[in-house]
Order: structure tokens, then sequence, then C-alpha cells
């Protein structure tokens, strides 16, 4: 029997042609192109009936197949809300447990836990926060109320401290068991010894006691008040009334210290704060004391193999700072022992070691060291250096008082600005707070009990080696330089060396711009001149200056730079040092490469890596956070990047023998800095692309087969997603550019589609991030407009000096117009978006072409002229080195080039605008003045132009709070659907929200 198969049948339920591979199709029937049944001649040779049984019979299993799948859906406003992060991940010091959280913008999280050893995980229900214990047989951590209950309780009007707490989740890893402490304020778990947990309890209220006392897995700790005799209920009610005092902020709450493997639990009451020590197993705390007294006010220091509680100070005061050495056998804090309650505090600095009875005061107001009125201050937390020979405190002149005898009246409130500031008065008050606290470093030598003023007001700023080892500190004054900020943005400043033993300065380098500091070990000081373009080192031994790089063989500054100001360095790696701990050469980066710096001058740069030939970037990952150089001969662990495809991955280097050896590399996104177990190698890291969440993977050194720990997002596969390629085009000036180009799923070459421009500067690197579906403040979201049929096109952009509207032209433009010619975008329906800088660049390309349907425009720039003299209000400083030296890319003053100014602003040709625009100007924009989006509604409005603008009130460069980020997202994409699907015009946009209805009607039905 034989039968004819049409070229276009229909099979079973299939209602479109079905797709046939070539192991399927007779050899005689195979044509060049066996998936499209166009190709397929109209008639097909009669052929046996049994050929076909087999055929016939799996296209009917894949037709019930596709009939029981459930279609996949497109992404909607409400689901951008319910995609999970991985926050906080932890992993074990012997790398056999990961923790993390999962949390979504909306609703509750969840920690989960997983054991390495079978695979297998444990969730808690609103937890976070997760800490090992050093022994890694516990993990504590945070439990959190139910959102819907606080929101309730909101609603209700309940004060702070009436809403729902915290409550410490105590996990014993090894048998499951899981105890519960209600009311937590805080937690505390030992760096670096085992066997303990602190944690402090919300104050106390008696109206929710029977509330407190009902979950049965709340640990119960013992106490160390004394016991006390059986007394009458008369007198007990007399006694309590007498001595009744409240937890709160002021008196402090109930400290817990529990040892784990035992859970027997010691109370300290009344605590105000406490301090762990990194090692060495004590805890040092300050208590109010309580009303009996018998525990009084004072700090106390807290052993916990004896668990014994010994008074350091014993005495009504005020208490603050307190700090351990690293071995916790030296332990400083301040206190204030008036009980006259000056305005002005005296506080003193206290001081214990091992074999001391009481702590001492060894520093107040009569300190010998002080300038005359200046005095110990409170805002400077004392610092010891790792091997505990020195104490760093702080100390300040007498703070401005205010007369409070003045009526309010009676207070005249004038800035006055003078010229001669250093710092732009805007810029002062930003920094008012920081002003009033400022400290001046001293060292107090422990064994010589001496004390050596470092800064002071000419010399203000320190800074110091890693541990503060070496004898040398580092003094910075930028104070000559404060004026140039307005106008360049970077500022600049004299750089001493200053001698801790005897506070004697010398000069290193005036006027330097860069970024100084001094090697581990402290026997040099490098940096990296802007300027110059060059590395530098001074050697503390023979005060000798020495250029380490010259840039004949290789650029050590960015290649890419296109600013009109100085390029940047590439950065450090770390140093190498020997087994005295000295610093004997620098590793730093060149755009692709480490290269090892001798310090000295003596030995040329090494090249390590030798990456530029392959445009392969190599980077040193720091796995141990307490690393502070590396050993010849050590392995380093790198991130790789490769230029050309944007692949990453992991590499190995053996410092000083050979080039690395790839671990990894593929077309995903490697995480820049994973996790190493302490006492184990076993790393934590993530990889991703477009279509994978970066979850968290667990492996060893050698990569192979890394076990995937967590699932964030499961859902994914339900819906309609998309990919991401490079795409190239070339220039209007002939550059040949990169960019990204994003396709819905079930791309169709054959069809046309809606696209959206979006861009900032250059994106091409990012080539393989994971774009998740969340409320973003600021730009639309690659994946949520993918999944509903949108392309997505983001190109890469250089910029010329002067014309950065021009530069955007020459390089979007032509993009937009070769995927036009490609046939799949639909000329008709092409939108844009981009904010701040992207914002701005908008606003220009509108003015020169139609190619956009429509466009939305963040926080943009219109007028350079109006905005060069205004002010960045977050930071108080002058917006002329914005245009001068940085991003906006004028290059020079508005005054030497007027016209530049003139022709980059939007502003100015506004009446050749024939493109809807959406814009968004927040009314508490630090960055961009709220004025410049005025400006450009206000034009558009006046020439009859469509236009919207979004005020979100009282919200920053962009919408931070989640109601107004997701409103802005259903609007953005309400506008987008309306002008390139030609879906319904929202209200919002028909008629406007009246100020009448702001906050009932939004407008977007």
């Amino acid at each position: 029997m034989y039968v004819r198969v049409d070229a276009g049948a229909k099979v079973g339920i299939f209602k479109a042609r079905v797709e046939v591979t070539s192991s399927i199709i007779p050899a005689k029937m195979q044509v060049d192109e066996p998936r499209r049944f166009a190709r397929f001649p109209k008639k097909i040779p009669l052929l046996p009936m049994k050929q076909f049984l087999l055929p016939i019979a799996f296209f009917l299993a894949l037709a019930q197949m596709a009939a029981q799948a459930p279609a996949k859906r497109q992404l909607e406003p409400a689901d951008l809300v319910r995609w999970n992060q991985v926050q906080s991940p932890k992993i074990s010091n012997d790398g056999n447990w990961v923790a993390y959280t999962l949390k979504a913008e909306e609703g509750d999280g969840k920690l989960i836990v997983w054991n390495a050893s079978n695979n297998s995980s444990r969730s808690f229900e609103r937890g976070e926060g997760a800490v090992f214990s050093a022994d890694n047989q516990f993990l504590a951590f945070k439990i959190k109320p139910f959102e819907d209950s606080l929101k309730a309780q909101r609603r209700r009007k309940l004060k702070k401290e009436e809403l729902a707490k915290d409550s410490l989740g105590i996990l014993h890893l090894g048998t499951g068991v899981l105890k519960k402490v209600a009311d937590v304020k805080s937690f505390t778990m030992p760096e670096d010894w085992d066997g303990w947990l602190a944690y402090q309890l919300e104050p106390f209220k008696p109206k929710e006691e029977a509330k407190a006392t009902t979950d049965t897995t709340t640990v119960k700790p013992d106490t160390l008040a004394k016991a006390t005799e059986p007394v009458s209920p008369k007198a007990e009610k007399k006694e309590k009334k007498k001595k009744e005092k409240k937890e709160g902020k002021d008196a402090g709450s109930k400290l817990v210290l529990l040892e784990l493997a035992t859970q027997r639990a010691d109370t300290i009451a009344f605590v105000r704060d406490y301090k762990l020590a990194k090692s060495g197993g004590r805890i040092l705390v300050n208590t109010s004391g309580t009303p009996d007294s018998t525990l009084l006010e004072g700090v106390y220091l807290f052993n916990c193999a004896l668990r014994q509680l010994r008074p350091l100070v014993q005495q009504k005061g005020d208490y603050k700072q307190l700090a351990f050495n690293e071995k916790g056998t030296q332990l400083a804090f301040l206190a204030n022992l008036d009980t006259a309650r000056m305005q002005v505090p005296p506080f003193g600095l206290c001081y214990w070691e091992e074999g001391m009875e009481k702590a001492k005061i060894i520093a107040d107001t009569a300190a010998q060291f002080l300038p005359a009125t200046w005095r110990v201050s409170e805002h400077a937390a004392p610092t010891f250096s790792k091997d505990g020979s020195k104490l760093y405190l702080g100390m300040a002149p007498p703070p401005i008082l205010q007369d409070t005898n003045l009526l309010d009246d009676e207070i005249v409130n004038v800035e006055v600005w003078a010229y001669t500031d250093g710092r732009l008065h805007t810029n002062q008050k930003t920094l008012v707070e920081q002003e009033r606290k400022r400290t001046y470093d001293v060292v107090w030598h422990v064994a010589q009990n001496k004390f050596v003023p470092l800064a002071s007001t000419d010399l203000p700023n320190m800074g110091y080696a890693p541990d503060r080892v070496g004898g040398m500190a580092l003094g910075l004054n930028d104070q000559p330089y404060l004026q140039e900020l307005s106008w360049k943005g970077e500022g600049r400043e004299d750089v001493f060396l200053v001698d801790e033993a005897t506070g004697s300065r010398k000069e290193v380098v005036k006027g330097l711009r860069g970024n100084p500091r001094l090697s581990p070990g402290g026997n040099f000081v490098y940096w990296f001149s802007d300027p110059d373009t060059a590395w530098f080192a001074y050697s503390v031994k023979d005060a000798a200056l020495r250029r380490l790089t010259d840039n004949r063989s290789v650029s050590f500054a960015d290649e890419l730079n296109d600013v009109p100001d100085y390029p940047a360095s590439y950065g450090m790696a770390t140093w190498v040092g020997d087994s005295t701990g000295a610093s004997t050469s620098l590793l730093v980066y060149d755009r692709y490469d480490i290269w090892q710096l001798d310090p000295t001058g003596q030995r040329a740069p090494v090249n390590l890596t030798n990456g530029r030939a392959t445009r392969t970037r190599y980077r040193f990952i720091r796995l141990d956070p307490e690393e502070r150089y590396v050993m010849p001969g050590q392995r380093l662990f790198l991130h790789v990047f490769d230029e050309k495809t944007k692949a990453e991955g992991y590499a190995l280097l053996l410092l000083g023998a050979g080039q690395p050896i790839q671990l990894v590399k593929e077309a995903f996104a490697y995480s820049a800095s994973p996790q190493k177990a302490k006492d184990a190698e076993r790393l934590l890291f993530t990889k991703e692309n477009f279509q994978t969440f970066p979850d968290l993977l667990y492996t060893d050194f050698t990569l192979q087969k890394p076990k995937k720990v967590s699932n964030a997002n499961p859902q994914q596969a339900d819906y309609r997603w998309g990919s991401i390629e490079l795409y190239e085009w070339t220039s209007l000036d002939g550059q040949r550019l990169q960019g990204l180009l994003v396709k819905p799923e079930g791309f169709d070459p054959k069809k046309q589609y809606p696209m959206i421009v979006n861009f900032y500067e250059r994106s091409s690197d990012d080539l393989h991030q994971y774009r998740a579906p969340y409320p973003a403040r600021s730009s639309v979201v690659y994946s949520y407009y993918a999944s509903r049929g949108y392309v997505i096109f983001n190109p890469d952009i250089p910029y010329r000096t002067g014309y950065p509207g021009e530069s955007c032209y020459n390089a979007v433009v032509p993009g937009v117009t070769s995927l036009i010619e490609k046939g799949f975008v639909d000329k008709a329906r092409i939108g844009v978006q981009g904010h701040s800088w992207g914002g701005y660049q908008v606003a220009y390309l509108i003015t020169k072409t139609d190619i956009f349907r429509c466009a939305e425009s963040g926080a943009p720039v219109v007028n350079m002229l109006s905005a060069y003299g205004g002010i960045r209000w977050q930071t108080g400083l002058s917006r002329q080195f914005q245009y001068e030296h940085t991003q906006s890319r004028i290059g020079g003053s508005i005054w030497e080039y007027p016209l530049r100014y003139m022709e980059n602003s939007p502003l100015f040709t506004m009446d050749k605008v024939n493109t809807p625009v959406l814009i968004m100007a927040n009314d508490a924009d630090g960055h961009v003045p709220w004025y410049q989006g005025i400006e450009y509604f206000t034009a558009l409005r006046r020439l009859g132009k469509p236009a919207w603008m979004l005020n979100y009130n009282d919200e920053p460069h962009w919408p931070v709070k989640l109601q107004n980020r997701k409103d802005f997202q259903l609007r953005m994409s309400q506008y987008f659907d309306h002008f390139l699907m030609d879906k319904p015009m929202p209200q919002w946009m028909v008629r406007g929200v009246p100020a009448v209805e702001k906050g009932i009607r939004q407008g977007l039905d």
C-alpha cells in the first residue's frame, strides 16, 4: 500500500506545518533546507506504507505532547516584583554548608541552608542575615515578621515600638534542631572563636509579656543577677515601685550570652552596647545597671572560658566606642563620667590589658598632648594596631555652640558666601555633620606610655599601612586645592610621611592628583599619577621617588578614555611580600594584563599573563579578605574576560612560574568575587547569561562539575524570554561599533517587530549579563520587553570632545538604520529610552531625527547653558566640572566655548521635535536639576508637541520607593505599548492626572 504526503499537510492536531528533520526523511527526499517545507516539491513520490508508519507515529506523539504542554506566557507588570534575588550567600569555614536568602521585591523571603555532603537543602521562612559559627556547628539568623502582618499593623497606625519584632533562629547543623528566640534586636557570632553567640533582646514592654513567652522553642536564659530572699507581696510591690526602671534606648535591654553546645545562657540586664573580640573568647559590655544595684552602671568584661563577668569601670556615666585588640587581650573605650551634664561632654579614653584589675583613664581633657581647649573626641573609635603595640584615638577642638538663650526670632539665618571659601557653600552644607565630628588622629605607644599627635588643622587627613604596621603614617592635605573641585571635579593634595614615634613630617609630593597609599609593611608609598599616566613609588627607607612605568610598550592608563580629562589607571591587584612582611613588588593592571613592578626601580616591569595578544583580560581575585599581600610561588586565582566574544571564566597563575592555566571560559558572565571557604578549597560562585539566572554554584579549585546550590526562579520556564547577541555596524564617522541586540523568543526573521533603543555609554561587555524582571528605577527591563514581543537595541557610543550630542547621533542612528535594513524591525514602530546622561542623549536625538515613533527621556539636561552654573544638590558641588572635564564632554568653560554649549543643548532646537516624549524629572533629584525637566516639558507644551512629565515627589535622581518604581515601569510599558503596539491610550496620557486627583486616581485605566 502506498500513501502520498503533501509538503503542507497538517498532521494530527498541529495547525502549523510540521518541521521535519533529515533523520526522518528518506534519503531521496532530503533537500538543502530540510526544515523549511517551502523548498519541498509539491508532490512527493509514492513510497511503501510501512516506511511511513514510524514517522507518522512519531509526529502524532509530538502533537499530543504539544497539546498537553501549557503555552508560555508573556511577562506582565505584576511579575516584576516576583523574581527572587539571591541575597547574602555565605559558605561555612569547612566548606560543607552554604546559606543564602531568596527574596523578591514583594512578599516574604526565605533562608535556604544547603548541605554539600548530600546535596540537600532546608528552608526557613522569612530568614535572613545568616552567620555560621567558626566551628561549623551552628547557624544563626534573623527571622523577620510576616510582611503582610507588618503592613496591617502600620495601617492600624501602630507606633514603631509596637510593631512586630524580629526573632532569632539558632540551627544546629548536625542534628537539624532549630531553636527560636522572640523579640531579638541584634545578634553577633564570634569571627575567629567558637562555642558562643551573643544576642540582645528588644526593650521589654510589660503589656507584651504574655505574648513574648508563648513561643515554646524560645531559649530561656539564665541570669547573672544574685538571688534574693522571699519577701511579702506588700513589700515586693513597694520595692518594685521604688526601683521601677524601664528598658529602652537610654537604659538598654537584656543581653544574652549563649553557650551553644550546652545551650546554657547568661543574661546581663540593661545593656546599652556590647562588643565581641575577634579572637580570645571575650565580650565587652556597657550596662546602665540594675535598679537593685545587683549590677552597677559601667563597663564589664565577660570571659567565656571562665563564665565570669568582671567590672572594668563601675560608675555612672556615658560609655561608647568599645574596642578590642586582635587577640582580645587589650581593650579600650570612651567614658564621660561627668554627672553635671556639661554642654560639651568631657570624654576620656579608658584602657585595660591582661593582668590589670580595672580599666584606667589614660587620656582626658587634661592630657598634655592636647592643644589648649581641645578634647578627646567622642566621635573617633579607638583602634589598635594588629600587633597591639599602638592605640589610635581622636582629638578635636571645642565645638561651635549656639547661644541657647536666644529666641528663634532673634537668630539671623543668613548664608554668607565668599569667593575665598575653599569649598562652595552648598558643598559645605552637605558636610556640616561630618565637620562637626571631625577628629585629628593621635597614636598612643602602649609600652612607652607615649602619646604622639599625628594630624592637625594643616594636615587633617591620615592614612595607614594595612594593620597599621611600619611606624609611618601618611599625612594628606587637600585644603589648598579645594576650590578646584568646582571646575576640575578631581582634587589634589600634598602628601607627607609622618613618623608615628615623633610626629615629625617629611614631604613626599606636592599637589598630587592620585590616590597615595602605604604598602603592606609600610616600606613604600605608591600611587598612579593621573597627569603622568604612570605608577610611582616612594621608598620610606631612602626617601627616593621612582617612576615605575613609562607607557612606551603598553599603556597603563585607560585606552578607551573619551572624556576631556586625564585617563585613569586600570588599578592594582596586590603587593608581593616576603617572609618579614615587607613589600617587594607591586602587581598592577593594564587593559588586559597583570604586571609586576619593582618599587626600587632596579628591575624592568614583567608581564605575568600576556593576554593582549588574544585580547583576554586577567584580574586578580582576593579569596582571603585578610590577605595583605601574596608570596612568590603562591597560586593566584584570576578572573578572565575575552574582549572579542565577552566570554568569561577563571584561571590559576603560579606567581613567578609560567603563564595562567585556564580553568574555564565560556559564554557566561562569571562572578568577579567568588567566595572561598576559609579552611577548605571550596568555592561558591555564579555564572549567568541572558537566559540563565546567576544561581549559586559550588566546586573545588578544578571547577569541574560544579554543583548547583540554588534554584531561585524556576518559574522562568513558564514565560517567553528571548535571546541576546552582539551586533556590529559602522558609525557615520567610520568607526566599527558593537552593541547588544535582544530578540524575542521564537524570533522569526521574516516578521517585523517593534524595537526599543536603550543606551548609556558602552554596554556591550555586559553581553552575558542576566536581565531579571524587576521594577527598575530608570531603564526598560530587557527580559520584560523581549517577553512581550519587542526587539531591544543597546548601541555602544564613543565620544568626541566638544560634540557629545553629535557623537551619539553618529553611533545610534546608523545602528538603527542598519537593523531596519535587515528587515525584521518595523521602521514605523521604533522607540528610544534613556536616563540621566542617556536621557540627555534621547532629548538631543529627537531634535535631529524623526526615526523614532516615541521617546522616554529620564532626568535629562536640555539646556547646558543654564545647567552649567547649577548645583549637584546631593553633594553641593558646582556642575561646572561635569561639562569641562567629565561626562558632558564639552571640554572647556562656558565663556571658552559658548557655541558648543548651545549646539549641544536640545532646548534651542525644540521646534524641530516631531516625536512624542515621556519625561521623568523628580523634584528631589540631587544629580540633575529637576528644572531641566520643566524647561523641557514647558517648551514642548508651548509648541504643541505631545509630551508628558512624571515627577515622583521627594524622590531623587530616580524613583527609589517600590510603589513608585512599579508605577514608573507600568506607565512606561503602557506608553510604549500604545505607540509601538497600538494598545489603547491610558487615561493618564489622555487627560493627565489633575492635582486634585493626585494619589487618588492614577489614570492607569
